[in-house]
């Protein structure tokens, strides 16, 4: 599937990219992406996501492609076609917004209400060589019509473990969304989210792809989840948030 020439990848790459599969049959294949990773094309002079698929290279020396991305700093599911038919029919559910994702996030508080929709149009703004998204009126000139859910599943004094469904599929979106109703994600330098919780450190950008749903190229929807990193668990079960989106 690929005309790019391969990448040459140490045994521990080989071996790292292969414990993040959470799911794998003839059509596509899924991964836990850790944190800190960039999904392609990142500027760190490092290998990617992209990259280490690599590893599963077939004997005529095609290999998976990415069907979608995850921000650098965001960790979770992420799901890549094995063969080109499949690409093609991925590549289609996303353009139609057929796949449906589940994010899990920490906040310092709670959102007001604690479950709802936000609408609020996003425009990319280009910083020096950074990009960040910008909430907008919607007839702003290259405005983007933007819409999350939210729901709070656990919350106390310290912070709040919040589920978040992107519905548009633009950049940074929930995290801009989230900081638009003033509860920026922990750890999200970029758009203001707090750096500690409950007085512990946010190590990283606290957002977590946790389930994918998708239509199947054999016919039915499958859901692939990716188990919460350690990072994230430790940090929601030292400031006291329990729920059973965390086992």
């Amino acid at each position: 599937m690929s005309p790019r020439q391969p990448v040459s990848l140490s045994d521990e790459e080989i071996a790292a990219v292969r414990s993040w599969v959470v799911h794998e049959d003839a059509h596509l294949i899924a991964f836990n992406k850790p944190s800190g990773l960039s999904s392609q094309g990142g500027r760190i002079q490092a290998h990617t996501l992209d990259d280490l698929l690599w590893a599963f290279a077939r004997s005529n020396g095609k290999r998976p492609e990415l069907v979608h991305r995850l921000d650098r700093d965001t960790s979770g599911v992420i799901v890549a076609a094995k063969t080109k038919p499949a690409a093609g029919f991925l590549g289609k559910a996303l353009q139609a917004r057929r796949l449906h994702k589940t994010y899990l996030a920490l906040v310092a508080a709670a959102p007001e209400p604690s479950a709802g929709t936000i609408d609020a149009a996003l425009r990319r703004q280009e910083i020096g060589r950074e990009a960040y998204m910008r909430v907008v009126p919607l007839d702003a000139e290259g405005a983007q019509a933007s819409t999350s859910r939210y729901r709070t599943l656990a919350a106390n004094g310290e912070g709040a473990l919040v589920e978040l469904q992107p519905l548009t599929g633009r950049m940074h979106q929930l995290r801009v969304h989230m900081a638009h109703i003033g509860r920026p994600l922990a750890g999200d330098v970029r758009y203001g989210g707090p750096l500690t919780l409950g007085g512990q450190a946010a190590p990283r950008l606290m957002l977590h792809a946790s389930a994918l749903d998708l239509p199947h190229p054999e016919g039915g929807r499958i859901t692939v989840r990716a188990p919460l990193p350690d990072d994230f668990a430790a940090l929601a079960q030292a400031v006291g948030l329990t729920h059973l989106a965390l086992s």
